[in-house]
This record gives C-alpha cells, sequence and structure tokens, in this order.
C-alpha cells in the first residue's frame, strides 16, 4: 500500500498538539524514512527529539542537515544549526570545527578563534595532543594576513611531525612577506624554514633573494651556490665600491665550482692586475689558461719556479712552436726565472736561443745566452752553449768574450784542466793582455804547477809554443781550397755529375743488336748538338774498330780528391794515343781499352774519397769547437776521425800530441808526433817546428839516440835552427 505522506503529516501534527511528542517522532521517522532528503521534516524531527528528551538523536539530526547545507554552500544556514548542536552540547567538537570554518570564511575571525580556542582546550583535556595541535593549525590559519598565527600554525605542524608541510608554509609565507616588503619578517620564516632542511636549495634561493632585496650581501653571499648567484653578489658589491668584497665573493664562487675554469682565468686575471702572483697561482693551470698567451706565459712563470719545472719548459716550447715572435719575451722570461731557478730559467733561454738558431739568428741566439750569463757568471752549461753558437755563427769577438767568462767560470768551478785548455788559447790569441796571462796563471795554480810563472815565460818567448787553435791557422788553411780553385771544382764536380748520369741511364741499356758503325750514326743523325751538349758517340766511341788506345797521361801523385775530366775522357775515347816518350825512356805497356765499368768504377772512388774529405773537414772543426770549450777527450776523438784524410793528416796529428803531452802522455804524443812527420807538411816552418818538437819529446823519454837522428836531419834541411847545434852538442856526447 503506497505511503500517504500527507494523511501523515496531519496525523503528527495532530499528535503534537495532543502533546504525544513520542507518537509525534514516529510518524515523522516514517516521513524521513519514505524521504530522507526532506531536511525540513528532518529539522521538525530534530526538534521532537530534543522536546522528548532525547538530545543525542536531535543532535544526529541537526548535524546531518548542516552538513548538508554546508556541502551545498548554504553556510550561514549551516552555521545557524551548528550554533544550535553547540546550545544542545557546548563541547561538541564537530560543530566546533566547522563553525569556526564558516565564521573564517565570513571573516569573523574573533568568533572563529574563540570556536577554535574551545576546541584545543577540550583536546587538551581529554589528553588527544595530536587533536589539539591540528586544532592550532586550523586557528594558525584562519586569518591569511595573519603571518604571527601562521608562522605559529607551522610550528604546530612541526610538532605534530609534518616537516614538510610546515617547510611549505615558511616558504609561502616568506614568499607573501617578501613580495610587501617585509623583509625581516620573511628572512626569519625562510631561517625556520632553513633549519628543517638546510640542504633545500629552494630555501637557500628565497633566502639569498631576500637578503638580497634587504641590501644584506653578506648573509645573501652564505646562502648563493651556484656562479650565476655569486657573479650578481659580486656585481651589487662592485657597483658599491667595494672590490676587496666582490673579489672575495668570486672566489668563493669558484670554491663552489671547482670546475668551472672560465672562473679560474677570470680570477687570474683580476689578480694578476693587482700585482698578487702568489693568489693567482691558486688558479692557473694550462687548462684554465687555455690559449690565451699572456696567461699561459704566467703559468709557464710559476711552474719555472715552483717544483713542476718541466711542465712550465713544455708550456714555452707550445707558445715557441704556436709564435717564433714571442722568443724575446720568453728569453726575458728565463732571465727572470733565473735569478731564483737557474737551471729552469736556462733551458727557457735555451729555447730561446735555439728558436733564434733555427731561423739563422745566430747574433740573437748568442744575445739571449750572453745576457743569461751576465746575470750568471759562472754558470758553466750556458757559457758552453754560448761558445757553440759563437763557433757556428761565426761570431768571433762574442765567442773570444765567451771563452774567457768560461775559463773563469772553469777556475771558479775547480776544474783546472779545463781551465788551462781555454786560458793557454787565449793568452796566445793576445798575449798582450793582462788579464789573459792572469787567467792562464790561476789555471796553473790550480792544478799545482810549481813555477806557473816560468812556463809562462816560456810560452811568450816562443821556446814553448801554446797549443792554441790559432797556431793551426795556417794549417787549416792548407785544408782548404783557395776561392779560385773552389769555384774550379764545383764546376768539375757539376761536369762529373752529368757525365756519371749519362752513363748510368747508358750502363742500364740493353742493347739488342750489335751496335751500328759510326758511318751509319753519322747517318741517322737528325738535328745538331748544341755546344753544351755531350756526344756519347764522341766519348764511348766504336770500341770494336777503334784502334787500341795509348798509355795514360800520368796522373799527378797526389791524394787531391779532385777529378780531372779531361784525364778521365782521354782515357775512354778510342783512337787517342799518348804523346811520344822521351828517347831515354823506355815505351810503357799500352793500357787496356776503358770499358763502362772502369769509368765507373774511376768515378765512384772519386766521389767517394770527396764525400770522405768533407766529412773529414766537419769532424776537424768539430774538434776544434769541443776544445774550445775545454771537452778534450771529445776533441782529441772528432780529430783522430779527420786524421784519416791525407790533407788534415798533418795538422790534426800534430794537434792530437800537443794535446797528449800537455796531459803529461808523453808516448800518445810521440805516436802522433811521429804520424804528423809521415805527411806532407803545409810549409817549411811548420815542418821544422814538427822535427823540433819530436827530438824534443823524444829525448824527454830517454830515446836520445832517435832524438839525435831527427835533429840532424832537420839540420841537414834547415841550418842552424833555433838552438839544435847545442842540442846536437849535447846528445852527442851522451851517445859517445
Amino acid at each position: 500500500m503506497a505511503f500517504d505522506r500527507a494523511a501523515t503529516l496531519r496525523n503528527a501534527e495532530k499528535l503534537i498538539r495532543q502533546g504525544k511528542v513520542d507518537a509525534a517522532i514516529a510518524e515523522f521517522v516514517r516521513i524521513v524514512e519514505d524521504q530522507p532528503h526532506d531536511w525540513a521534516a528532518k529539522n521538525t524531527l530534530g526538534d521532537l527529539y530534543m522536546r522528548g528528551g532525547h538530545t543525542e538523536k536531535a543532535i544526529e539530526q541537526f548535524i546531518e542537515i548542516a552538513n548538508n547545507l554546508n556541502d551545498e554552500g548554504a553556510a550561514a544556514k549551516a552555521g545557524a544549526l551548528y550554533k544550535k548542536i553547540l546550545k544542545l552540547k557546548p563541547d561538541h567538537e564537530h560543530s566546533l570545527l566547522q563553525l569556526s570554518d564558516i565564521l573564517g570564511s565570513q571573516k569573523l575571525y574573533a568568533d572563529a578563534r574563540a570556536h577554535l580556542n574551545a576546541l584545543i582546550e577540550l583536546r587538551r583535556s581529554r589528553g588527544d595532543t595530536r587533536g589539539a595541535l591540528m586544532a592550532r593549525v586550523r586557528l594558525g590559519s584562519l586569518d591569511p594576513e595573519d603571518y604571527d598565527g601562521r608562522l605559529a600554525a607551522a610550528g604546530a605542524r612541526i610538532e605534530m611531525g609534518d616537516v614538510g608541510g610546515a617547510l611549505g608554509d615558511f616558504k609561502e609565507i616568506a614568499g607573501e612577506l617578501a613580495e610587501k616588503g617585509r623583509h625581516p619578517q620573511a628572512i626569519e620564516a625562510l631561517r625556520q624554514g632553513a633549519k628543517l632542511n638546510p640542504d633545500d636549495d629552494e630555501i637557500r634561493e628565497k633566502l639569498l633573494d631576500v637578503y638580497f632585496a634587504a641590501g644584506d650581501i653578506e648573509r645573501a653571499r652564505e646562502c648563493a651556490t651556484t656562479v650565476e648567484q655569486f657573479r650578481m653578489l659580486a656585481a651589487a658589491l662592485e657597483s658599491q665600491g667595494k672590490t676587496e668584497e666582490a673579489l672575495e665573493t668570486l672566489r668563493q664562487a669558484s670554491a663552489h665550482n671547482a670546475h668551472d675554469t672560465e672562473l679560474k682565468a677570470e680570477l687570474a686575471r683580476k689578480f694578476l692586475a693587482r700585482g698578487d702572483m702568489q693568489t693567482a697561482a691558486e688558479y692557473l693551470t694550462a687548462e684554465t689558461a687555455g690559449d690565451d698567451p699572456e696567461l699561459l706565459m704566467t703559468v709557464a712563470d710559476i711552474r719555472l719556479r715552483g717544483d713542476k719545472a718541466e711542465e712550465g719548459v713544455a708550456i714555452v716550447r707550445r707558445l715557441l712552436e704556436d709564435d717564433s715572435s714571442r722568443r724575446e719575451k720568453i728569453a726575458m722570461l728565463g732571465w727572470s726565472v733565473a735569478e731564483t731557478h737557474a737551471e729552469a730559467g736556462f733551458q727557457v733561454v735555451e729555447l730561446a736561443a735555439e728558436n733564434a738558431v733555427s731561423e739563422g739568428d745566430w747574433a740573437a741566439a748568442a744575445a739571449a745566452l750572453q745576457e743569461f750569463v751576465t746575470r750568471l757568471p759562472n754558470h758553466i752549461p750556458a757559457l758552453m752553449r754560448l761558445v757553440e753558437i759563437c763557433v757556428d755563427g761565426g761570431l768571433e769577438a762574442t765567442m773570444y768574450s765567451a771563452q774567457a767568462q768560461l775559463a773563469d767560470a772553469y777556475i771558479a768551478a775547480g776544474s783546472a784542466s779545463e781551465a788551462r785548455f781555454i786560458s793557454e788559447d787565449l793568452v796566445a790569441r793576445e798575449p798582450w793582455e793582462r788579464a789573459n796571462v792572469e787567467r792562464f796563471r790561476r789555471a796553473l795554480e790550480l792544478l799545482g804547477e810549481p813555477d806557473p810563472d816560468g812556463i809562462i815565460a816560456e810560452r811568450l818567448s816562443g821556446e814553448t809554443p801554446f797549443t792554441s787553435t790559432e797556431l793551426l791557422g795556417g794549417l787549416l788553411g792548407s785544408a782548404e781550397q783557395p776561392e779560385a780553385e773552389t769555384d774550379a771544382a764545383t764546376e768539375t764536380n757539376s761536369n762529373e755529375a752529368d757525365i756519371l748520369e749519362i752513363l748510368e741511364l747508358e750502363e742500364k741499356k740493353q742493347p739488342s743488336a750489335a751496335p751500328p758503325s759510326k758511318r751509319a750514326r753519322d747517318e741517322q743523325k737528325q738535328f745538331e748538338l748544341s755546344a753544351n751538349a755531350i756526344d756519347l758517340d764522341a766519348i764511348l766511341g766504336d770500341m770494336e774498330d777503334a784502334p787500341p788506345p795509348a798509355p795514360s797521361k800520368a796522373h799527378a801523385a797526389s791524394e787531391d780528391v779532385e777529378v780531372d775530366l779531361s784525364i778521365v775522357l782521354d782515357d775512354i775515347k778510342p783512337g787517342a794515343t799518348a804523346p811520344p816518350p822521351p828517347a831515354a825512356k823506355a815505351q810503357p805497356a799500352a793500357a787496356e781499352p776503358a770499358d763502362l765499368d772502369s769509368v765507373f768504377g774511376n768515378l765512384r772512388e772519386q766521389a767517394s774519397k770527396r764525400v770522405g774529405a768533407e766529412d773529414a773537414e766537419k769532424e776537424y772543426k768539430r774538434g776544434l769547437a769541443l776544445r774550445a770549450k775545454g771537452d778534450i777527450d771529445g776533441c782529441i776523438s772528432a780529430l783522430e776521425n779527420a786524421s784519416r784524410s791525407p790533407k788534415l793528416r798533418f795538422s790534426t796529428s800534430w794537434l792530437i800530441a800537443r794535446l797528449y803531452r800537455d796531459r803529461d802522455k808523453m808516448p800518445q804524443a810521440l805516436e802522433w808526433l811521429e804520424r804528423a812527420a809521415q805527411a806532407p807538411a803545409p810549409n817549411v816552418d811548420d815542418g821544422h817546428q814538427l822535427l823540433y818538437e819530436l827530438a824534443e819529446g823524444l829525448e824527454q823519454v830517454g830515446e836520445t839516440a832517435r832524438a839525435l837522428a831527427v835533429l840532424l836531419e832537420l839540420q841537414a834541411d834547415a841550418g842552424a835552427y833555433r838552438d839544435i847545434e847545442a842540442r846536437i852538442g849535447r846528445l852527442s856526447k851522451v851517445q859517445a
């Protein structure tokens, strides 16, 4: 049967008027059950429950109605019902909470706070700490403009353990305060947030922004983490004229960003501009310098003065390879470094000198080393290199000065033997220079000579000659061709090369038939040879038809490497005959006809001799250079190689003998004197002097008979030469 709502309502109304509350309640229950969303019926039912003393049931009906109204946006009606409930039951938490929210939304903050405070006390009294804290969060969040209340709410979240929620509140509060220009409160909010999570980048960034906006750069710098942030702060400090603080800010940026090479290079430049090399060194490496030559020079300077000299030298070498015009700056760097780090400075200056040598600028190379040894006068390696460059570059005046300084350095270092050789050479060259004589005396004293003045007197008087490279000038000249002869030899060598090339081409040809006759060849000529062309027909001829050649012309008995092409060609031309020999002499046997193999053999032999002579000449000059540097062992070795050349045998053997004699090695000295005596002397005077020294040496070792024989030979050739008559008389008595 269908429910009759109208009849039920009329019946309930009658019952109410009759005072039958419970019966009326029963009727309204039926109505509400039929229509659960009939809020008017529910409200009447609640009132009936309240009149009937059923408070809890009444509240239940009112709560349902109020919640529904609140959800539907009827906050005012819902609030009235919550107040009605609180009259029935003042400690009804749900109503207190909901009513405070409704009042807060209506900006009735005082009433809302009153209800929330009541709720807080209620929960505390029950021991519901968490519930009380939650109520405090609601209390602090009521008014968005109440920042103290909101901060208190964030504090309540912290007590609840809701760190994330509290951190979010602090950030939000700080942002709003900063926008309103309330920087101190914003900073305080962020500082409390930073305590919760010191590594929160957002908190640090917001703090930096707030500090910066407030003008507190020092505090802002504490919060900076990125290069951009530090640069912003440094720029602000710079604009305020606080240069030191700005620079310190950039240093902090570099400390936080160790891999930022661009920032390090910027810092290095700033400190270099201030002249603070020590601090600049903290930021300078080859990597941070990049391709900046000025920074690379500074890096090299720092490394050379520290414990990484090799790295500094490598950087200098790279700079020179990239641009040789930096040579002067690099030399200056080496001079400066040498004042405190001699070896590192020398390596740099030597690189500059080598670069100059590679470009043929010998004077610049010598100048770089000269300045170095001016600052470090006794640096032997630098002086030796300077002498080498002067010898190779033909810088004679500079070489003499360098030799003098090298001799002084050897004396200071106690290298007596090397000092003597160089100082003796200097005296031989310029005996009138008192400094040279004094230097020679000091070297002799260092050697322990008992009578240095006596030795000097003998040398200067000519009784005992100096072993100077100057004394060999004539000998060396004999090994060099005069200018005219050199030009002729060059032309001859060129002609020989042309002929060799032609003959080699002919030798490689494989003949397919017998060579044609000369007449046939003449008929086949289709053009006339030029005046400069070489006619192979004329050279080779028709060997089968030609008569046997006459004997070759007698060549001069000489070991010279020059090739007389006219003689060679005469030897191989068919039909050539020798001039008739003198009647008094027998006719020599006819020579065999020359063939290609013999021609090649002859020319190759001559070319081999020429190459050998050139090598010997180089060894000879190298030996003289080594002697100038004081390297006597190296000098002797080079001269021994050079002595294999007949042209240089006399001069090299004589010099080797003198070097051994100065070392008191008379057996070796005599051996080389005898070798020199077996070679032709370049002039009569040198030949006589050599024999005199040989006799003197033989007498010194007790071979008086041989010494007498040499002196007699010398007397027969030179007559009354020096004191040989007295020597011959003395040795003759010994023999008797």
